[in-house]
């Protein structure tokens, strides 16, 4: 079973019918307004019968989101991250390890090097 932060809600907070644009938008990053606009325009365009139907069997599918989950704005959108690209975030991190490392590294340098300024503020201030 996958995480809970990956998986596909019914946004009832940000809802304006039963919650699913607002799931789909909260679940792929973008902005809810462009997920009804575009519901409409497909409906509009004669997909009438059949996106009324794909809308209510999501809603009568799908599960509302939990009451944890609407916590940490960054928290979502590291998970929107996750779920639309799941390599690139694993690569962003490691990314950020490296650099996190290599500033580590510059530091233990600066501090374990011959310099005798430095040296001795250390030494003013035991």
């Amino acid at each position: 079973m996958g995480s809970t932060h990956t998986k596909f809600y019914l946004d009832k907070q940000n809802s304006k019918w039963k919650g699913v644009c607002a799931g789909i938008a909260d679940y792929t990053g973008v902005n809810a307004m462009w997920v009804r606009l575009g519901a409409v325009g497909l409906t509009l365009m004669g997909g009438f019968p059949w996106t009324l139907i794909a809308y209510l069997g999501a809603a009568w599918i799908a599960d509302k989101k939990p009451i944890h989950l609407y916590t940490g704005e960054q928290d979502q959108k590291f998970w929107q991250g996750v779920r639309q690209s799941p390599a690139r975030t694993s690569k962003d991190i490691r990314q950020r390890f490296r650099a996190i490392d290599h500033r580590l590294a510059d530091i233990e340098m600066y501090y374990t090097s011959n310099n005798k300024v430095l040296a001795d503020e250390i030494e003013s201030l035991r």
